[in-house]
C-alpha cells in the first residue's frame, strides 16, 4: 500500500511538474519582443530562455546567463546545438571591453583527412567537441555565480523531462532513418518502434543529466580527461572515428582576436577566424561604399545581393592577421564595390532565366543549422553566443551511456579539414556601437546565411529606419550560386512583379517562402529615449525573449 501511494505521489508530482512547465511555455511563447532596463534574454527555444531568466533573477550576469542557456539548449533543441559541438562567443564587460571566445571544433593531431571524404554523417566525422570548455571558461572569466548554479536548470530538464516542439521533433523526423543507424540515437532520439519521437511527447535524458551533472561538480576537466573523455574515445575508435584522450585533454577554448570596422558612423566588432566576423563587416563596409540610394527597396535588394556576393568571395582568402585589417578596412570595401554593376555599368548574371517566377507555397526547411542566443543584463554586459553542431543532429552519432551528439566537423561538410585545424564556419555574433556605447547586438543561426541575415537586418535598421522587430520581420535577399534569392514574406515583399524586375536585369531569380531558411536572429537592441533595452527572437523560429522581474 506504501508503495502505490508513494508510485501515485510520483505521478501526481510529474504531472504537476509538467503541468507547471507547460504553463511557463505558454506564458512566453508568443513573447518575441520584450522591453526592460533590467536586462533581457533571447535565444531559440523558451526554456533556454526561461534559464537565462532564471539565472539573471539569482543575481547572475549576462555571462553567466548565457551559460546557462546554452547549456539548456543542450538539452532541449539537440538537434542544433549541443555540448559534443562548437560555439564562438562575443562578449561586452561593464568595463567597456570587448572579448571573444573561441570554442570550435578541432582535428585530432593524428587525423587522416583523406579517409573520410565524402563522408556525410557518422563517427569519422566527429572532432575534438569545444562547446563544454568555451562555456566554463566565459563563466571562469566573466561570470559571477558557480558552475553548479548556472548548469541547474539544463539539468533539471535533461532529468525531469520536457515537452518536445514541433520544430525540433520535425527536424527530428527528418533524419530518423539515418539516427536509426547508431546505437546511440536509437536510444535517445527514436521511439522503441523505431519512430522518431513526436512534437509534445515528454523526453527524460537520464543519461545526459548524468554527464551535465558530473561537469558541474568536477568542472570541464571530467569531459576532456575524465570518465565522460574516456567512454566517448572508447566508442569512437570503436566504430573507426579519430578522437583520442590526448586530443581531447590537449585541448584549449581560445581567446578570439576582435576585428572592428564602421558602418554609416556606427561601430562594428566582431569576431575573426574560426568566426566570420570579418566577412560581415566587409560586406556592409561594402553596401556603404556603392552610390545607392537604399530607400527605394528594390535597389536595396540588389545593393545587399552585390556586397555580400563580392565579400563572400573572400571567405577562403582569410588566413592571418594582416588578412583581418585588409578585408575590414575602407579601402578594400571601395575595391570591392568598384568591382560591383553599380561602378561599371554592367550586371555580373547574364542569364536571364527565372528559377521561380511564381511565388511557390510555405514550406518548411528540416536542414536548420545552429542556434543563436543574445543577452544583455541589467549593468548593461552583452553577450552574444553562437553554437552549433552542424546540420540537423550533426554527426547523428551519440555515444551510448552519455546522451548527446557530436558535431559533423570533419568529411567535407565544412570544406577540408588537416589535422589540428579549427576549421571556419559562417558564425558571425556581433555588436554595433552607436556614439561607442553598444546599441545592437545580434548573431544568427543558419549556415552560409547567416552573415547575410544580419547584415540585411542591420541595414534595414540603419538605412531604413525600421525597428528592430520590423527588421526582422522584413524579406532579406541572399546571393546563390544560381543568382539572387529572394526571400517571400506575406503581406510585405518580394513578389512577381520583383522577380520579372531582377530578371529584366539580367539576374537569376529564386523566389522562395521557406520560414527559417534565410537565417534566424536573435537580437537586443537600446532605446536610446527610453534607456530600454528591447529583446527580439526570429519570426520564423519557436524561440522567445524574456525579461527578469528584479526587487
Amino acid at each position: 500500500m506504501r508503495a502505490l501511494i508513494f508510485l501515485t505521489i510520483i505521478f501526481v508530482v510529474s504531472c504537476t511538474q509538467l503541468a507547471h512547465q507547460s504553463d511557463d511555455i505558454r506564458q512566453i511563447q508568443q513573447q518575441k519582443v520584450v522591453r526592460s532596463k533590467n536586462g533581457v534574454v533571447t535565444t531559440a527555444h523558451p526554456l533556454a530562455t526561461n534559464a537565462g531568466i532564471e539565472i539573471l533573477e539569482s543575481g547572475g550576469n549576462a555571462m553567466d546567463a548565457a551559460v546557462a542557456a546554452a547549456f539548456t539548449l543542450s538539452v532541449v533543441e539537440p538537434s542544433m546545438s549541443g555540448i559534443g559541438g562548437r560555439a564562438q562567443i562575443l562578449i561586452y564587460t561593464v568595463d567597456k571591453e570587448v572579448h571573444g571566445i573561441d570554442a570550435t571544433t578541432q582535428a585530432p593531431a593524428h587525423y587522416e583527412f583523406d579517409d573520410t571524404a565524402g563522408v556525410e554523417y557518422g563517427y569519422q566525422t566527429i572532432a575534438v567537441p569545444g562547446v563544454v570548455k568555451g562555456l566554463t571558461d566565459g563563466l571562469k572569466d566573466f561570470g559571477s555565480l558557480t558552475l553548479e548554479q548556472v548548469m541547474e536548470p539544463a539539468i533539471g530538464y535533461a532529468q525531469n523531462g520536457f515537452s518536445l516542439l514541433p520544430g525540433e521533433a520535425y527536424r527530428q523526423e527528418s533524419v530518423k532513418d539515418i539516427l536509426n543507424e547508431f546505437a546511440g540515437t536509437r536510444q535517445y532520439y527514436m521511439n522503441e518502434d523505431s519512430t522518431a519521437k513526436h512534437a509534445g511527447q515528454w523526453i527524460i535524458q537520464s543519461d545526459l543529466a548524468r554527464v551535465l551533472k558530473s561537469i558541474s561538480e568536477k568542472g570541464p576537466d571530467v569531459f576532456y580527461k575524465g570518465w565522460i573523455a574516456q567512454s566517448m574515445v572508447s566508442d569512437i575508435r570503436e566504430n573507426g572515428g579519430f578522437l583520442t584522450l590526448k586530443s581531447l585533454s590537449d585541448y584549449k577554448a581560445e581567446r578570439s582576436h576582435i576585428v572592428d570596422g564602421s558602418y554609416r558612423s556606427y561601430g562594428l566588432k566582431a569576431l575573426w577566424l574560426p568566426a566570420y566576423g570579418a566577412i560581415t563587416i566587409e560586406a556592409l563596409q561594402i553596401l556603404e561604399a556603392l552610390p545607392v540610394n537604399l530607400s527605394e527597396n528594390r535597389a536595396w535588394g540588389r545593393a545587399v545581393y552585390h556586397a555580400i556576393k563580392s565579400a563572400y568571395l573572400d571567405k577562403k582568402e582569410q588566413k592571418t592577421l594582416d588578412d583581418a585589417e585588409r578585408f575590414t578596412s575602407k579601402s578594400w570595401a571601395k575595391k570591392r564595390a568598384a568591382g560591383t554593376p553599380f561602378m561599371n555599368g554592367s550586371v555580373n548574371d547574364a542569364s536571364s532565366k527565372v528559377i521561380k517566377d511564381s511565388i511557390p507555397r510555405v514550406q518548411k526547411d528540416p536542414e536548420g543549422h545552429t542556434s543563436h542566443l543574445t543577452i544583455v543584463d541589467k549593468n548593461g554586459m552583452i553577450v552574444s553566443l553562437t553554437q552549433t553542431i552542424g546540420p540537423t543532429m550533426g554527426s547523428k552519432v551519440a555515444t551510448p551511456g552519455l546522451g548527446f551528439l557530436y558535431a559533423q566537423t570533419m568529411g567535407g561538410y565544412l570544406g577540408k579539414v588537416e589535422p589540428n585545424l579549427r576549421v571556419p564556419s559562417h558564425i558571425s555574433p556581433i555588436i554595433v556601437f552607436k556614439n561607442d556605447k553598444p546599441f545592437l547586438a545580434m548573431g544568427a543561426a543558419g549556415g552560409s546565411r547567416i552573415p547575410s541575415s544580419i547584415v540585411n537586418v542591420i541595414s534595414r535598421i540603419i538605412d531604413h529606419d525600421l525597428s528592430l522587430e520590423e527588421a526582422l520581420n522584413s524579406p532579406r535577399v541572399h546571393p546563390i550560386e544560381e543568382g539572387i534569392s529572394l526571400e517571400v514574406v506575406d503581406k510585405v515583399s518580394w513578389n512577381n512583379n520583383d522577380s520579372t524586375y531582377f530578371s529584366k536585369l539580367g539576374y537569376t531569380v529564386e523566389m522562395k517562402r521557406l520560414p527559417g531558411q534565410f537565417g534566424r536572429i536573435h537580437a537586443v537592441i537600446l532605446d536610446t529615449l527610453t534607456g530600454e533595452w528591447i529583446g527580439c527572437a526570429d519570426p520564423d523560429w519557436e524561440g522567445t525573449s524574456a525579461f527578469p522581474i528584479l526587487e
